[in-house]
């Protein structure tokens, strides 16, 4: 049996996971301006889940690694389906903060199941293993969203998103429950005989571990840099190509496809041809070469953007989740006269390198990661590299936004990219070379 076939009901629940969480992510904003939310309020609201997931996953994490994935997996997913079901009946701006928090710090579905893969793969074929559920993660970036904007076609209320979000989680519980099968034996959950003490505390104990902190920071970093990039894409093509509405969708699609193409069909034969190290090494100077060819877009809009017709339009658009968090935000415009192809197709080519390095980087470091401490406690680093992640997207957008207001919409890309490419230099010094046998129980 092939690892597709093995892992795949992992990847079909990964899938339907991710388009609950998809459907109401672009939407989170808007929930919020329903109880006329502040700025500030409104970046509460965007940042309480992976806030919440900085303390939940971990915990989720360590705890699949004693008591088997499928229970983990179902506490999950019962809780995130409960976290959608009170956001469609929020009253309040508090409930709704509340879901999100109820979800970060129960949700760890999507650590969980990159659990579940390690269980079924070996140091051969982990990290494409891996890249299967970011590959389908991934689908479900491109569906959710759509799902969301078909639903409020046929009903504004913002209780539909959210009940169909509620109604995919619960398709979700039934597919763990009927069609996945627990991948970590009872001898293995047996193995590493940790207290319920210790595995509290397992994000201290993973981070203080050598070789894994600097993976750890380094997951940190790339996340934070790749999630300023898309959480400004919309702004810096709206800025400089004058793209809006369903060009910049197609962009966003276009930006999926070639994440899921280096998650499916590169990592695999990178990884094995050039191991996961040399992967997770190119792939940061990847990202850092794109983020500077994005930064260095001509200014030149689509030849069929229209200064005036953009600027109606921009007036009946809701704000963006950054906009929202940063208050009354002005973005410049391109002039007519300047119009051509030309920064469209810099724009496309540049995001080749730079997507496929960040579809690569995520599943090399966490296979590296799992290498250094044993598989008896792949859930534990998981769930921990998770809530570094989590981290990362809190942070990203405001840090982002502000440059991007302050000092014009070039500078977070030369910002993020030089400091990739610096990352990647120093990387190569400090990224741990050697890993533990298969099996091996580290001891603490």
């Amino acid at each position: 049996m092939s690892l597709f076939q093995r892992a795949l009901p992992v990847i079909a629940l990964t899938f339907v996971d991710v388009l609950g969480l998809t459907i109401i992510l672009p939407l989170l904003h808007l929930y919020a301006l329903q109880y006329s939310a502040t700025p500030a309020q409104i970046g509460l609201v965007a940042a309480a889940f992976p806030l919440a997931q900085l303390i939940g996953v971990p915990v989720m994490g360590a705890l699949s690694d004693r008591y088997g994935r499928k229970p983990l997996l179902l506490i999950s997913q019962v809780t995130t389906c409960l976290s959608f079901i009170m956001l469609a009946l929020a009253g309040s701006l508090e409930m709704i903060i509340l879901s999100r928090i109820f979800d970060g710090l129960f949700g760890a579905n999507l650590a969980t199941a990159q659990a579940a893969i390690t269980d079924l793969t070996d140091e051969s074929t982990r990290a494409r293993g891996l890249g299967l559920t970011g590959a389908a993660f991934g689908f479900g970036f491109l569906i959710g969203p759509a799902i969301s904007l078909a639903a409020l076609e046929v009903s504004p209320s913002l209780a539909l998103p959210a009940w169909i979000a509620a109604a995919y989680s619960f398709m979700s519980i039934l597919l763990t429950l009927f069609a996945f099968k627990e991948t970590l034996s009872p001898e293995k959950r047996g193995a590493s005989q940790r207290g319920i003490g210790a595995v509290l505390f397992a994000s201290m104990r993973m981070i203080r571990r050598p070789g894994v902190n600097v993976l750890l920071v380094l997951m940190f970093a790339q996340q934070f840099v790749f999630f300023a990039f898309e959480s400004l894409l919309g702004l810096f093509i709206l800025s400089r190509l004058g793209l809006l509405g369903q060009s910049s969708a197609l962009i966003f699609i276009y930006v999926g496809a070639i994440l899921i193409y280096g998650q499916v069909r590169l990592i695999g034969r990178l990884t094995t041809r050039y191991g996961e190290r040399r992967v997770a090494l190119i792939a940061l100077a990847a990202v850092g070469a794109g983020l500077l060819l994005v930064a260095l877009t001509p200014d030149q809009p689509h030849p069929l953007y229209l200064r005036g017709r953009v600027i109606l339009e921009l007036r009946e658009l809701q704000p963006t989740s950054t906009e929202a968090m940063l208050g009354d935000m002005t973005v410049p415009l391109p002039l007519d006269a300047n119009r051509g192809f030309g920064g469209v197709i810099w724009f496309a080519l540049a995001l080749i390198p730079l997507t496929l390095g960040a579809g690569l980087i995520r599943p090399s470091l966490n296979s590296l990661m799992i290498g250094q401490v044993g598989t008896q406690e792949s859930g534990a680093i998981l769930g921990v590299s998770a809530s570094f992640v989590s981290l990362a997207n809190a942070a990203a957008p405001l840090v982002a936004g502000v440059l991007f207001q302050v000092y014009g919409a070039s500078i977070p890309f030369l910002l993020g990219g030089s400091f990739m490419l610096v990352l990647a230099t120093v990387a190569v010094v400090m990224m741990p070379r050697g890993i533990l046998p298969r099996g091996t129980i580290t001891q603490q």
